[in-house]
C-alpha cells in the first residue's frame, strides 16, 4: 500500500493573474484518503482540476504513476484516474442505468457495446449508492441528491486507481453523506487513493488520513490529518474562531 499513484511537485495554481496555490508538493499513495479544505475561492476546485490534467498548471509538474499526466492518452488516463465534478449535468436524456454505464466507457474498445458483466457491475454500483431498482428511471426525474449519488455510482463503475472528488457530499442528506464517505474510505482501504474537497473538517477528521489545508494567498499545509487539522489551523484558514471538543472518542470541531 506504499506505491505512489499521483504526485505534484512545485505546482502553482493561478487564475486571472492571481496565484491561488504556490509551490504545492503532494504525494498520494495507494491507500490514502486526502481531504482538501479551505475557504471559498482559495483554489480547491482548480487544484483538483490541475491534478486531473484538465487544466494546465501555471507552474510545476503532475505525475500519474510516475509519468507526466499530460503524456497519458485520454482513454488510458481515464482507466487510472477519475474526476467527480462539483456539478452534475445531463448531456442527453437517459435512464439511470444508461447514465451509470458511461463509467465503463474507458474499459471498452472503440466499437464495443456494454456486456452483461458491465450491466451487472453498473447495477452493483447503483446498489452501493442506494439507487437499487432505479435502472429505468429517467435521470431528469431524480432529485439533486439522487443525481449526486448517480454521479458517484458512475465514477465507482469507472474504477480508477485515483479518485479526484469535488465536494462528493454536495446535495446529500446526512445519512447518504456519511455512507458515501464510508464507501470511498473502503475504496482507499482496498488500494486506491482519493483526494476530496470537503467543507466539513469533521468529515475530514473522521475519514481522511491526510489533509491539505489551502490557507489563501498561495500558502498551504499538508500532512497527516491528526497534525494538520487543529483548532488553531482551522481558525487561521477560515478566519473565524474554531474550538476542538471530544465526542464519541473522536475530535470534533465547532464554531468557537
Amino acid at each position: 500500500m506504499s506505491g505512489v499513484l499521483l504526485e505534484c511537485r512545485g505546482l502553482d495554481v493561478a487564475v486571472a493573474g492571481r496565484t491561488l496555490v504556490r509551490q504545492l508538493d503532494v504525494t498520494a499513495r495507494a491507500g490514502n484518503f486526502i481531504a482538501i479544505l479551505g475557504e471559498n475561492g482559495v483554489g480547491k476546485t482548480l487544484t483538483l482540476h490541475s491534478l486531473a490534467g484538465v487544466r494546465p498548471p501555471a507552474r510545476g509538474t503532475v505525475l500519474l504513476e510516475d509519468r507526466p499526466i499530460a503524456g497519458w492518452p485520454r482513454r488510458a488516463r481515464a482507466r487510472r484516474l477519475g474526476l467527480l465534478a462539483q456539478g452534475d449535468e445531463d448531456p442527453f436524456p437517459s435512464t439511470v442505468l444508461e447514465a451509470a454505464l458511461i463509467g465503463r466507457h474507458p474499459h471498452l474498445g472503440l466499437w464495443d457495446w456494454e456486456s452483461r458483466t458491465d450491466i451487472e457491475l453498473a447495477r452493483q454500483a447503483l446498489r452501493e449508492v442506494d439507487l437499487e431498482n432505479y435502472d429505468e428511471r429517467e435521470v431528469a426525474t431524480l432529485s439533486g441528491g439522487e443525481r449526486r449519488r448517480l454521479a458517484i455510482a458512475t465514477i465507482l463503475l469507472q474504477a480508477p486507481n485515483v479518485y479526484l472528488l469535488d465536494e462528493p457530499t454536495n446535495h446529500l442528506d446526512p445519512r447518504h453523506a456519511v455512507e458515501t464517505l464510508k464507501l470511498f474510505r473502503r475504496r482507499a482501504d482496498s488500494g486506491a487513493c482519493l483526494l476530496a474537497t470537503l467543507h466539513d473538517a469533521n468529515q475530514a477528521e473522521r475519514f481522511a488520513d491526510h489533509t491539505l489545508l489551502l490557507a489563501g494567498h498561495g500558502s498551504w499545509i499538508f500532512g497527516p490529518t491528526s497534525e494538520v487539522i487543529s483548532a488553531a489551523n482551522l481558525t487561521r484558514v477560515y478566519r473565524t474562531p474554531i474550538a476542538e471538543l471530544a465526542a464519541s472518542g473522536r475530535r470534533v470541531f465547532v464554531d468557537g
